[in-house]
């Protein structure tokens, strides 16, 4: 094994050691761009700044959302449902969540569900809701994109969005 440094702490091979630190107008991608003012980088930060919030607001938007709706499915359930309350008796959990049961198992169904107030229907519509929280966040990461002009970005995006779109369909069948 060969020492790379001297005796004073100093590389032997200077050229293998320095790197130039990264200009500051460097770009996300690697590309150099020209060098950026206190003003662009002030504006660029703020853009950033608002996309965060942004994304922050629609995930705990959709969440939040989500889990009312589901409260409110439940409670409806049981409320027309009275034998599904309690946990002691008769009535089993596993006829509850059978294939037989009357659960909207399509867009169709769940749509007649919800029109006539089916606690079942409305929990479902939650967990849907909830399920599409992480997609909409991805729409909002293109958008974002966009707005940052950063379209090698907003491109890659926008192919992970259709991916999800499609693969949410596809498993449906």
């Amino acid at each position: 094994m060969t020492e790379l440094s001297g005796s004073s702490g100093t590389p032997q091979h200077p050229e293998l050691d320095e790197q130039e630190p990264a200009p500051e107008g460097l770009g996300g991608s690697g590309h150099r761009r020209q060098q950026l003012s206190p003003e662009e980088v002030a504006e660029m930060e703020e853009k950033v700044r608002k996309v965060e919030l942004a994304i922050s607001l629609v995930l705990r938007i959709g969440v939040v959302v989500s889990v009312a709706v589901i409260a409110t499915g439940l409670g409806l359930m049981f409320a027309h449902h009275a034998a599904y309350l309690p946990v002691h008796g008769h009535f089993s959990y596993k006829e509850l969540t059978s294939k037989s049961t009357r659960f909207p198992h399509s867009f169709s169904s769940l749509g007649h569900s919800i029109a006539h107030g089916d606690g079942r229907g409305i929990v479902v519509l939650g967990v849907l809701i909830l399920i599409l929280t992480p997609i909409l966040r991805v729409a909002v990461g293109v958008l974002s994109f966009i707005y940052e002009k950063d379209p090698p970005m907003a491109i890659v995006t926008l192919y992970v969005l259709v991916v999800l779109i499609g693969s949410f369909f596809l498993a449906g069948g």
